[in-house]
């Protein structure tokens, strides 16, 4: 009876914030600085996670530990605390119930709202007849048309210049789930070229879950994360700002890659079994071309190539050059406080990797035909202390390391630091993990990170750290130091919000002779206010960017926008003025954008730019969004470089979707 009439305090308690809360998820993830030091591939990776599950939220009372890892914000005691929780009372009649589990902060359970609900568990056995009838469908179309012409547009590029995508998911309870992707960039041939069957890119797969011993089976484009990511990680990266959030999570993901992008997935199967209570076991098997540039002697591959274009002759000739097959696994125990694991696999491609060393700083970079690489991941957690570690080698004979410890001396304040040990030897080409350099390789530091929530209003992040790379680097010809620093602070009352934010780095680079090292200096600023009611909200954000090495760049934004949503309609404008000395004091901005597209633009020179999104829900199966953003600058006469030229000083773009459900 007290536990339920504690539930319903706290479930009205709840309710009465949101009501005052008209933030989105994105806004959210935005003003914690979750993509502000990732790099674009890893930003778009989360983003699409975050989209697929705020659209299709986590059943909070039957979500596993692997459910709920997929979390990206969440840190594995937060994910061991709501697991014990559900364990103990059983399932909740609310998620206002999240403020019973001490490790989550007000910010925190807000935010989590966005991605999980508390539901009865369906209890109808999964046979064909219930899956026809049960199962959810959803189509989706995307279609962005440019109102200008680029110089490739005339003569160049092999399509049109419209990007568009569709996008089929299914769904039937937590046990099934499949989907269809297919996506065109602007340029690209439609049913011509190398297309004939139409898009430039498609994704498919087919997923099992949680049918006793078998907790996911993957057929089709999947994607991974194993252990802290030294190894194998081609799913979500977090940032600097991310890591003092998660406390340097270790997880074992297996994921469906339903997004448009070509590039970083595997393709085959991928299977994880309970082999009892506290060991799991994950293999895996890919098989997929991939694209590549060649060397001149047409048969050894000079890199892997990534964008996914395919838009003129020189791209279209990269398009699937090459095969790699991929074989492995990974086994791991875990109990209460203790796990460990052991990873390994076994990469080949049909052509030699023959990268060309003439530049110092490539002398390291992966070569040859076969790969492999082994790891250990482990960890050990006490009530207010967290260790996690991963230590990896392969075919290079070489060492890399990673190791975090976090303490929590109160529920206000949490310290952490982070360790890394990555040879300039070592390689691991399905890699991705907290680095400075932004590779798993030639890179060893420190990170210190200090995070203080005395209250519901006032938060404050803070992190230092300090990167040693021993061979020389792209731009720096020697052994070379990087420093960064970061210090936020939120203040929250009543429907307002003050945010404030200030970062310096400093990393060192060849000098105009390029014969010694100098400090390029980096300081980038912002404050921001935002106003949050029932059905509107608006925010005033001015960012300012300062840099000093041969020579000083200053550059600054002002940019308001307001966002109106009542009941199932919403709008959102913004408008932003730019003024920056050159392309180093560049000012980054997010925009909104529809579902499963990521915009995180760069502005330079001087400009203005101004959008309006809308959004409609027709009942509950429909689904319309609008969005046109326009660019204008005031110092030139031309915008881009190329093909991608574009002979005006402006440029209009309009981005359309729907969505049907059924």
């Amino acid at each position: 009876m007290k536990k339920t009439v504690i539930t319903l305090l706290l479930c009205f308690a709840y309710l009465c914030a949101v009501a005052q809360n008209n933030l989105s998820w994105d806004d959210m993830i935005r003003e914690g600085g979750l993509f502000d030091d990732t790099e674009q591939e890893a930003q778009q990776s989360t983003y699409d996670i975050l989209n697929e599950l705020a659209e299709h939220k986590l059943n909070i009372n039957t979500a596993t530990r692997e459910d709920l890892e997929q979390i990206p914000f969440l840190s594995e005691k937060q994910i061991e605390d709501i697991c014990e929780y559900l364990y103990r009372y059983g399932s909740m009649k609310s998620i206002g119930e999240l403020a019973m589990i001490e490790s989550l902060d007000y910010e925190q359970r807000k935010l989590l709202s966005f991605f999980v609900e508390a539901k009865e568990q369906d209890k109808r056995e999964l046979s064909v007849n219930n899956i026809m009838k049960y199962g959810k469908h959803e189509m989706m179309g995307n279609l962005h048309i440019p109102f200008y012409q680029r110089e490739g547009d005339k003569n160049g590029y092999l399509g049109h210049p419209y990007k568009h995508s569709v996008r089929y998911a299914f769904q039937y309870s937590d046990h099934i789930k499949a989907g269809l992707i297919g996506a065109q960039d602007a340029g690209e041939p439609f049913f011509a070229n190398r297309n004939k069957w139409g898009y430039d890119h498609y994704s498919f797969y087919v997923q099992l879950r949680k049918l006793g011993w078998l907790k996911s089976l993957i057929v089709g484009r999947y994607r991974l994360h194993i252990g802290m990511g030294l190894v194998m990680n081609n799913d979500f990266g977090l940032g600097k700002v991310a890591t003092l959030t998660t406390l340097g999570q270790s997880s074992n993901l297996i994921r469906p890659h339903a997004s448009r992008m070509e590039s970083n997935y595997l393709q085959g199967i991928a299977t994880s079994v309970r082999l009892s209570r506290s060991i799991d076991a994950t293999t895996f098997f890919s098989h997929r071309y991939i694209d590549a540039t060649l060397n001149t002697d047409s048969t050894t591959i000079a890199s892997i190539v990534e964008t996914g274009y395919h838009r003129s002759i020189l791209e279209m000739n990269k398009k699937h050059n090459a095969t790699e097959t991929l074989m492995g696994g990974n086994i791991n125990y875990r109990n209460k406080r203790f796990h460990v694991g052991l990873t390994g696999f076994y990469d080949i491609f049909n052509r030699e990797i023959k990268p060309k060393t003439t530049q110092i700083y490539r002398r390291y970079y992966p070569s040859g035909q076969q790969f492999w690489n082994i790891s250990a991941n482990y960890g050990m957690r006490f009530k207010r202390l967290n260790f996690q570690g991963e230590t990896a080698t392969g075919d290079s004979r070489a060492i890399a390391t990673i190791n975090s410890l976090s303490w929590q001396p109160s529920g206000e304040i949490t310290l952490m630091a982070l360790q890394r040990f990555y040879s300039y030897q070592y390689y691991a080409l399905h890699s991705q993990s907290f680095s400075e350099g932004g590779s798993i390789q030639d890179e060893s530091g420190i990170y210190i990170g200090f995070d203080w929530h005395p209250n519901r209003q006032f938060q404050m992040k803070m992190y230092s750290d300090f990167a040693y790379f021993a061979w020389p680097k792209y731009q720096a010809g020697n052994a070379s130091h990087a420093w960064d620093n970061f210090i936020s602070a939120t203040y929250q009352h009543g429907s307002s919000t003050f945010s404030a934010r200030y970062r310096l780095k400093m990393r060192e680079k060849d000098n105009e002779q390029k014969t010694a090292l100098t400090y390029k200096h980096e300081h980038r600023g912002r404050l921001s206010f935002t106003y949050d009611h029932n059905t509107w909200s608006f925010k005033t954000q001015a960012d300012v960017a300062f840099t000093q090495q041969i020579e000083k760049s200053f550059g600054w934004m002002i940019t308001q926008s307001i966002n109106y949503q009542h009941r199932q309609s919403g709008i959102y404008g913004s408008i932003a003025y730019f003024h920056t000395d050159d392309y180093n004091s560049r000012i980054y901005s997010y925009e909104k954008q529809p579902l499963y597209s990521f915009s995180f633009p760069m502005y330079y020179g001087r400009g203005i730019r101004y959008s309006l999104f809308f959004r409609q829900d027709i009942r509950p199966h429909w689904m319309v969004i609008a969005k046109i953003g326009v660019t204008n600058y005031f110092d030139r006469s031309t915008i881009g470089t190329g093909l991608q030229t574009i002979h005006h000083s402006s440029q209009t773009d309009l981005d359309l979707q729907f969505r049907w459900k059924f």
